[in-house]
């Protein structure tokens, strides 16, 4: 479902990604592992559509996106949950949520039920300002908010960053589902290796913007050059 071949990504003189190639399907986690500063969070962007590659193809659907901005990417089911989660700390969590009926067509600005299933927190606090929330509980939003998009594929960028192990637990069973459900792809950024181990269908790994290291998920617990390059 979607493709990545050959991308090439700088920020002015300064080249951040070189040649990277990868896929993701529907009904699988593929997991996007390195360091801090390796480059990950630029292929999400990329991918996204708030970075534009130099050269190099981005596929979704058979349909080139290179070109395409951020808000046709949302409209074509593309959901980006961004590291740092970006929630709007002044207004409430139902405002929150709010914000992505702006890529969808009239009729379906709602707030769908289902998210309060997977994230039943955030039903309790839907008069409560973001910015009031702990941080594991404005990542469970952030999620929220790109699940209203009906998305197709979601690309969660260090969804485990700064957040207690208990609500961990629970972002891993809701990616679980979401996967096991078969109507989306999932790419997961992570440092972590335990944790991507638990979920990856397939990886890769960057290394100074560089695709180094790559296979089927079940190869990860026991890789050696992934605990090297992650220095796990």
């Amino acid at each position: 479902m979607l493709k990545v071949n050959h991308l090439n990504v700088a920020y002015g003189a300064s080249q951040a990604l070189y040649d990277v190639s990868m896929q993701a399907e529907i009904g699988k986690v593929t997991c996007v592992l390195g360091r801090n500063g390796v480059g990950k969070t630029t292929l999400m962007k990329a991918l996204a559509g708030h970075l534009q590659p130099v050269n190099g193809q981005i596929r979704w659907r058979d349909q080139l996106l290179v070109g395409q901005s951020a808000a046709q990417r949302a409209k074509a089911g593309i959901a980006y949950v961004p590291q740092g989660r970006d929630i709007f700390a002044q207004l409430t969590v139902e405002e929150n949520l709010q914000t992505a009926f702006s890529a969808l067509p009239r009729g379906q600005r709602r707030i769908d039920p289902e998210v309060f299933a997977l994230f039943p927190v955030l039903q309790q606090m839907l008069k409560r300002r973001g910015g009031d929330l702990s941080g594991g509980q404005q990542q469970q939003l952030a999620i929220a908010r790109a699940l209203l998009l009906r998305p197709k594929l979601l690309i969660l960028d260090e969804p485990t960053e700064g957040i207690q192990p208990s609500i961990i637990k629970d972002i891993q069973a809701v990616i679980e589902l979401l996967r096991d459900r078969g109507q989306m792809a999932i790419v997961l950024v992570e440092q972590y290796l335990e944790f991507a181990a638990e979920l990856a269908d397939d990886f890769i790994i960057l290394e100074r913007g560089r695709v180094v290291a790559e296979g089927p998920g079940h190869e990860l617990k026991q890789s050696e050059q992934a605990r090297t390059l992650l220095a796990i």
